[in-house]
């Protein structure tokens, strides 16, 4: 089912489980996908859920009916207290950078605000030629929020981390791709079979491994060398004790495909 064919009332938060692949929908077409409490409860809740079932190996985040997110809901702000409302964006940013498998943006539309700092926390974006980003925090009168400090500098460098961040400005899909925001841009007919097509390779790939490099690759932005290496070598002996190593090898040597399953790998002596 692709975003346009979604119904339009229903669950904020649409849920499919395809093959190992989850895919988040974002589903308030009538406000563009714009995340209001109910959504970011929902949101926590499946991405908690997302990284403690052992079926979820790849995670898609999208929106319906051609937008991916406008961000935070501001014309419905509800009655919280806002230090209450920012512990749950926290929670939901935590979660998506620390889960397990390997998660990408499909971004087909407007990603604003909230709503592009939450692709951004994504391993992987693939977007349209018709997508449009923007940091737009400062022309509500507020600042970056949902990671975006931490996120844009990382991704392009502090300089141009403030000239989206200050400027608010709006780029599109082949700025985003220059500036390394993007990771492809896809014509929007080919999107869902190339999303599709990224999952499953994903899924086919060894789950213990995979979460080990992506918490490799996140954590060693903010280590020394050797903190790096340590870490690599704590991951790597983690990767010997799976049956994903010595498959591998097998495979290679008979000329076939992997079959990976990240199953443990290490027996018990029998009593």
């Amino acid at each position: 089912m692709t975003a346009s064919e979604l119904r339009i009332d229903g669950p904020v938060l649409l849920h499919d489980d395809l093959d190992g692949v989850r895919t988040l929908t974002l589903n308030r077409p009538r406000r563009k996908n714009a995340i209001d409490t109910e959504l970011w409860g929902c949101l926590r809740d499946a991405l908690d859920d997302a990284g403690t079932d052992p079926d979820v190996r790849a995670l898609v985040v999208t929106g319906a009916a051609g937008a991916f997110c406008s961000g935070a809901d501001i014309a419905n702000p509800g009655v919280a207290h806002p230090m209450r409302k920012m512990r749950v964006l926290t929670d939901v940013a935590l979660l998506l950078h620390e889960l397990p498998v390997p998660t990408v943006a499909k971004v087909n539309g407007v990603a604003v605000g909230a709503g592009w700092n939450l692709a951004l926390g994504c391993d992987l974006v693939v977007a349209t030629p018709e997508s449009t980003f923007s940091q737009i925090f400062t022309k509500r009168g507020l600042s970056l929020d949902l990671g975006g400090s931490w996120l844009l500098p990382k991704l392009i460098g502090l300089q141009q981390a403030k000239r989206l961040a200050l400027l608010a400005e709006t780029i599109d899909a082949e700025q985003a791709l220059a500036m390394n925001l993007v990771t492809w841009v896809v014509p929007g007919d080919e999107i869902d079979g190339f999303v599709d097509d990224l999952a499953c390779r994903l899924v086919a790939g060894p789950p213990v491994a995979l979460a080990q490099t992506k918490a490799l690759l996140n954590e060693g932005a903010d280590r020394t060398l050797r903190d790096a290496l340590a870490s690599e070598a704590r991951a790597q002996a983690t990767n010997f004790a799976t049956v994903d190593a010595p498959e591998a090898f097998s495979a290679f040597a008979e000329k076939r495909e992997p079959r990976f399953t990240g199953r443990w790998a290490v027996g018990r002596d029998k009593q």
